[in-house]
Protein backbone atom coordinates (compact mmCIF):
# COMPACT_ATOMS: atom_id res chain seq x y z
CA UNK A 1 0.00 0.00 0.00
CA UNK A 2 1.20 3.22 -1.31
CA UNK A 3 0.51 6.82 0.18
CA UNK A 4 1.21 9.80 -1.71
CA UNK A 5 0.16 13.56 -0.90
CA UNK A 6 -0.35 16.42 -3.47
CA UNK A 7 -3.29 18.46 -4.15
CA UNK A 8 -5.44 15.43 -4.67
CA UNK A 9 -5.36 12.04 -2.62
CA UNK A 10 -3.57 9.04 -4.30
CA UNK A 11 -4.13 5.94 -2.81
CA UNK A 12 -2.53 3.18 -4.67
CA UNK A 13 -4.25 -0.74 -3.40
CA UNK A 14 -3.08 -3.70 -5.68
CA UNK A 15 -4.05 -2.72 -9.31
CA UNK A 16 -6.50 -0.16 -8.49
CA UNK A 17 -6.30 3.38 -7.83
CA UNK A 18 -8.54 5.37 -5.22
CA UNK A 19 -8.47 9.34 -5.93
CA UNK A 20 -9.80 11.95 -4.38
CA UNK A 21 -9.75 15.71 -4.36
CA UNK A 22 -8.89 17.16 -1.01
CA UNK A 23 -11.02 19.91 0.72
CA UNK A 24 -10.85 22.24 2.85
CA UNK A 25 -13.39 21.91 5.67
CA UNK A 26 -15.12 25.04 8.20
CA UNK A 27 -17.53 25.13 10.25
CA UNK A 28 -20.78 24.36 8.94
CA UNK A 29 -24.66 25.20 10.46
CA UNK A 30 -27.13 23.07 9.56
CA UNK A 31 -31.26 23.61 9.62
CA UNK A 32 -33.94 20.97 8.95
CA UNK A 33 -37.47 22.44 8.46
CA UNK A 34 -40.94 20.80 7.29
CA UNK A 35 -42.10 22.38 4.50
CA UNK A 36 -45.17 21.98 2.15
CA UNK A 37 -45.26 20.26 -0.98
CA UNK A 38 -44.70 22.49 -4.38
CA UNK A 39 -48.29 22.92 -5.65
CA UNK A 40 -46.75 21.75 -9.41
CA UNK A 41 -46.59 18.03 -7.53
CA UNK A 42 -50.45 17.17 -7.10
CA UNK A 43 -49.43 13.41 -6.76
CA UNK A 44 -48.35 13.90 -3.04
CA UNK A 45 -51.20 14.17 -0.46
CA UNK A 46 -50.20 17.71 1.60
CA UNK A 47 -47.67 15.56 3.17
CA UNK A 48 -44.84 18.00 4.48
CA UNK A 49 -41.64 17.63 3.42
CA UNK A 50 -38.51 17.68 5.25
CA UNK A 51 -35.59 19.62 3.86
CA UNK A 52 -32.51 20.48 5.17
CA UNK A 53 -29.82 23.45 4.46
CA UNK A 54 -26.26 23.97 5.42
CA UNK A 55 -23.64 26.74 5.03
CA UNK A 56 -20.94 27.72 6.15
CA UNK A 57 -20.54 29.41 9.46
CA UNK A 58 -18.24 33.00 9.45
CA UNK A 59 -16.01 33.30 12.84
CA UNK A 60 -16.40 36.15 14.88
CA UNK A 61 -12.45 36.14 14.44
CA UNK A 62 -13.13 36.37 10.21
CA UNK A 63 -16.16 39.15 10.28
CA UNK A 64 -14.03 41.73 12.62
CA UNK A 65 -10.58 41.10 10.48
CA UNK A 66 -13.04 41.61 7.16
CA UNK A 67 -14.05 44.57 8.53
CA UNK A 68 -10.88 46.23 9.96
CA UNK A 69 -9.85 46.01 6.48
CA UNK A 70 -13.04 46.68 4.69
CA UNK A 71 -11.50 50.06 3.03
CA UNK A 72 -7.91 50.32 3.78
CA UNK A 73 -5.32 47.14 3.06
CA UNK A 74 -3.29 45.41 5.58
CA UNK A 75 0.21 47.45 6.40
CA UNK A 76 2.83 45.09 3.94
CA UNK A 77 0.17 44.99 1.14
CA UNK A 78 -0.10 49.27 1.15
CA UNK A 79 3.15 50.09 0.81
CA UNK A 80 3.52 48.98 -2.49
CA UNK A 81 3.50 51.36 -5.77
CA UNK A 82 0.32 50.55 -6.39
CA UNK A 83 -0.77 52.36 -3.17
CA UNK A 84 1.57 54.67 -3.14
CA UNK A 85 0.10 56.29 -6.48
CA UNK A 86 -3.83 55.66 -5.58
CA UNK A 87 -2.84 57.27 -1.79
CA UNK A 88 -2.05 60.20 -3.81
CA UNK A 89 -4.81 60.29 -6.02
CA UNK A 90 -7.32 59.87 -3.21
CA UNK A 91 -8.77 56.42 -4.04
CA UNK A 92 -8.94 53.83 -1.54
CA UNK A 93 -7.57 50.28 -2.21
CA UNK A 94 -9.20 47.84 0.58
CA UNK A 95 -10.44 44.45 1.12
CA UNK A 96 -7.61 41.73 3.02
CA UNK A 97 -5.49 41.54 0.08
CA UNK A 98 -5.61 45.18 -1.10
CA UNK A 99 -6.75 44.81 -4.64
CA UNK A 100 -10.52 46.08 -4.38
CA UNK A 101 -11.38 49.57 -5.43
CA UNK A 102 -13.18 50.74 -2.36
CA UNK A 103 -14.61 54.64 -3.63
CA UNK A 104 -12.79 58.14 -3.57
CA UNK A 105 -10.47 59.10 -0.20
CA UNK A 106 -7.47 59.38 1.29
CA UNK A 107 -5.81 57.17 3.77
CA UNK A 108 -6.94 59.27 6.75
CA UNK A 109 -10.58 58.81 5.47
CA UNK A 110 -10.37 54.93 4.96
CA UNK A 111 -9.47 55.05 8.89
CA UNK A 112 -12.58 56.36 9.74
CA UNK A 113 -14.36 54.16 7.01
CA UNK A 114 -13.07 51.47 9.06
CA UNK A 115 -13.39 52.59 12.37
CA UNK A 116 -17.13 52.86 11.44
CA UNK A 117 -17.41 49.60 9.96
CA UNK A 118 -15.66 47.67 12.78
CA UNK A 119 -17.68 49.82 15.72
CA UNK A 120 -20.89 49.02 13.51
CA UNK A 121 -20.15 45.13 13.95
CA UNK A 122 -19.30 45.42 17.34
CA UNK A 123 -22.36 47.03 18.23
CA UNK A 124 -24.81 44.65 16.49
CA UNK A 125 -21.96 41.52 18.05
CA UNK A 126 -23.01 43.00 21.28
CA UNK A 127 -26.58 43.27 20.93
CA UNK A 128 -26.72 39.53 19.59
CA UNK A 129 -25.49 38.38 23.02
CA UNK A 130 -27.45 40.54 25.06
CA UNK A 131 -31.11 40.29 26.02
CA UNK A 132 -32.93 42.73 24.57
CA UNK A 133 -35.65 43.08 27.27
CA UNK A 134 -33.20 43.73 31.50
CA UNK A 135 -34.70 41.45 33.69
CA UNK A 136 -36.69 43.32 36.45
CA UNK A 137 -37.83 41.98 39.61
CA UNK A 138 -38.22 43.37 43.00
CA UNK A 139 -35.64 42.06 46.21
CA UNK A 140 -36.94 39.46 48.06
CA UNK A 141 -37.11 40.18 51.83
CA UNK A 142 -34.40 37.89 53.39
CA UNK A 143 -35.24 35.31 55.43
CA UNK A 144 -32.02 35.20 57.26
CA UNK A 145 -33.46 37.39 60.09
CA UNK A 146 -36.17 35.36 61.03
Amino acid sequence: MKFRLSGAISILFGAGLLSCVSALAGPVVCTTSFEAPSAANTEIKSTAVEVTRCGPVQTTNDLIEQRFFSYSSPYARGIDITHQITDILGISMGGGDGTKVMGFGFPDQTIVWDGSAVENTTKALMQEQSNPIPLRVRDLPSSMGK
